[in-house]
């Protein structure tokens, strides 16, 4: 079995849009790309590190995977982070299957939840969802995702391409880990808990 983890850069009303520049992805008019730039200290900078340590594959959204595939295999030999994303097997989930061309890439096919499913039941590194907000509604709505990381700035968006959407499947979650950076910055990590119970209480 492997885990399907979700890590996402959050405003605090939930926009999840270009976190990492201005040209990232200004679909609809999105104008305030790179949001998250000036909110970096090295609490963050840990953490993010922690969670790469292990090994891991990437599932990924066209979108996504094209910026990620303009950059990362064009890094200076020895960076951390574009070592581990280069040698990872990413899942695409693309309707244009034959220009995939960064190495180890592999497209999902037309049943994105079924294929993802049986990824999750097959054996192999933990997979991680990094951006790909059309890819995550569709395994959100689908229940397939075991471990929430989101890292909730402190600003508000207004609008932009939300984390959750109406499809979302109700479950409930337990907070297992939760760190603040010095800018403000929380990074909660989140396992699902089951259904949700609920009931009713009397104030008296």
């Amino acid at each position: 079995m492997r885990k399907i983890t979700a890590t996402a850069f959050l405003s605090l009303d939930g926009i999840m849009q270009a976190p990492g520049g201005p040209e990232e992805d200004t679909d609809d008019g999105f104008k305030y790309g790179g949001w998250t730039f000036h909110y970096w200290d090295e609490i963050m900078g840990e953490v993010m590190g922690k969670g790469m340590a292990t090994p891991f594959d990437l599932l990924l959204g066209r979108k996504t995977y094209d910026i990620f595939a303009a950059h990362w295999p064009r890094v200076e030999a020895g960076d951390p982070i574009g070592e581990k994303f280069n040698a990872a097997t990413k899942y695409v989930a693309t309707s244009s299957p034959d220009t995939l061309n960064w190495e180890n890439t592999v497209a999902l096919g037309t049943d994105i939840p079924g294929a993802v499913r049986k990824l999750g039941q097959s054996d192999g590194p933990d997979l991680l969802i990094q951006g790909s907000s059309q890819l995550l509604h569709a395994l959100l709505a689908n229940d397939l995702i075991d471990e929430l990381n989101l890292w909730i700035f402190p600003l508000l968006l207004g609008k932009g391409k939300p984390f959750f959407n109406a499809d979302t499947k109700p479950v409930a979650l337990t907070l297992a880990s939760s760190k603040a950076s010095t800018t403000g910055v929380v990074m909660n990590t989140y396992h699902k808990a089951g259904a949700i119970k609920t009931g009713s209480f009397a104030l008296e």
